[in-house]
């Protein structure tokens, strides 16, 4: 492990590289079950205590995890465990109506599903899997990222909206809700889709898919009861099927971990940094530049460390509300990492553009305080990985290093994403 002091630089390749082995490492050698998948449910010291619950989401991070790992750091190891990581998805999780079961209890090598919902965000890490395994140098996932592709085009696609609808049930019947947070991770799945494939279609996905939340769901936003002007065009999360703004959904409800109420911090950031990243591959297939989304994606970065900044303790809240109070004062560490890869793309992308030294220092300035409190507060130094989330003060108030989703998907893809910015990777 990176000791805790002194303080890294925290630019330094060298060091971003180093913690992702580092983070690896929290996984390494505990987390595969060779009777299928691998464990989900991770205490502090990485002792495994639920051994046989499968969630989706999980499974799927898993594969990019070991297969950025595998790439970049030629490690055949955790290539193979991408591969088995990506044979529980195809062969555990999917379902003979089509779909992909969200929650599995595993046991003696049978899954026996014990939430068939069929959510659309699950299907973007699906897509996402198989983009990171065709990257990583796995021929036979182009099958299975077409298929799922085509999966999300018949089942979900909302082509009147340029937006994907957000679950149906096992046999595909698809409630009213809609949001945001599985059209983002779309948006994220189909970059790296274009990037595995080079076709068009995914690349032309993922525009219309930034620019249907980021310019037109959050100009709703303006409708919200209070809102400030600062907040009028952030992106809110939950809407109805008319994609009208749903301002009471899951209010005061703070166990749905993947339908919060509020502005979220965390996601104001994370399509900050896809905004930029999707600039960028544009820009790369000769594509002229849209300036319109670094003026979003910069927006909504400010709007973020304005309302979700903790003066008192550090770090960033989860979330805010409409009129740019406080919402929920947790810390939650895929906030901070998505927030400090966001700090890195708008200093890069700025400095790119021609912008002014002092602009472009200011984001480097977010970057590094938001890395100071992560590494002070969140970076396990004694076992390694990240804490998933500490109170407002930033206290442990709880030793599950990583339930389900967490997998440190976030917190190694800020490494890579920072690394990317810097043009390093």
């Amino acid at each position: 492990m990176l000791p805790a002091t002194p303080l890294p630089d925290f630019r330094s390749p060298a060091f971003l590289r180093a913690h992702i082995a580092d983070t690896m490492a929290f996984y390494e050698g505990r987390c595969v079950d060779p009777s299928g998948g691998l464990f989900q449910f991770f205490k502090d010291d990485g002792s495994v205590y639920d051994a046989r619950t499968r969630h989706l989401v999980s499974s799927t991070r898993y594969v990019l995890t070991h297969a950025m790992g595998g790439r970049h750091f030629g490690n055949a190891e955790w290539q193979g465990i991408a591969r088995h990581a990506l044979a529980f998805v195809n062969e555990a999780h999917a379902q003979p109506q089509g779909g992909f079961a969200w929650v599995l209890d595993w046991h003696d090598g049978r899954a026996t599903v014990t939430d068939g919902t069929n959510h659309c965000y699950g299907l973007a890490f699906v897509l996402l899997a198989h983009a990171h395994a065709l990257l990583a140098g796995q021929a036979d996932a182009a099958g299975g990222l077409e298929r799922c592709w085509q999966l999300m085009e018949r089942r979900f696609w909302r082509p009147e909206h340029s937006l994907y609808a957000d679950e149906a049930t096992p046999d595909w019947v698809v409630g009213p809700y809609r949001g945001q947070n599985a059209n983002m991770h779309a948006c994220e799945a189909m970059m790296a889709a274009f990037r595995a494939t080079k076709d068009r279609k995914y690349l032309d996905r993922a525009v219309a898919l930034s620019d249907a939340v980021t310019a037109k769901l959050a100009a709703k936003s303006a409708d919200l009861p209070g809102v400030v002007p600062e907040c009028a065009a952030l992106v809110w999360e939950h809407f109805r099927e008319d994609w009208s703004i749903d301002p009471d959904y899951n209010r005061d409800d703070r166990t749905n971990i993947f339908r919060p109420w509020g502005f979220q911090t965390g996601h104001q950031t994370e399509w900050t940094k896809l905004l930029l990243q999707l600039d960028r591959l544009c820009a790369e297939q000769g594509l002229a530049p849209a300036p319109a989304r670094l003026a979003r994606a910069r927006r909504l970065f400010d709007a973020a460390m304005r309302f979700g900044w903790d003066d008192a303790h550090g770090g960033l809240v989860y979330g805010f509300k409409p009129d740019g109070t406080l919402y929920d004062d947790g810390k939650y560490h895929w906030v901070q990492a998505e927030s400090l890869a966001a700090a890195a793309w708008l200093a890069t992308a700025l400095e790119e553009s021609g912008a002014s030294a002092d602009e472009v220092a200011r984001y480097w300035g977010w970057y590094d305080r938001l890395w100071h409190h992560a590494w002070s507060h969140f970076v396990d130094h004694r076992y390694g990985a990240w804490y998933r989330v500490l109170a407002a003060d930033n206290s442990k108030i709880t030793d599950e290093k990583s339930p389900a989703g967490k997998v440190d998907y976030h917190d190694m893809g800020a490494c890579y994403d920072v690394l990317a910015a810097l043009r390093e990777i």
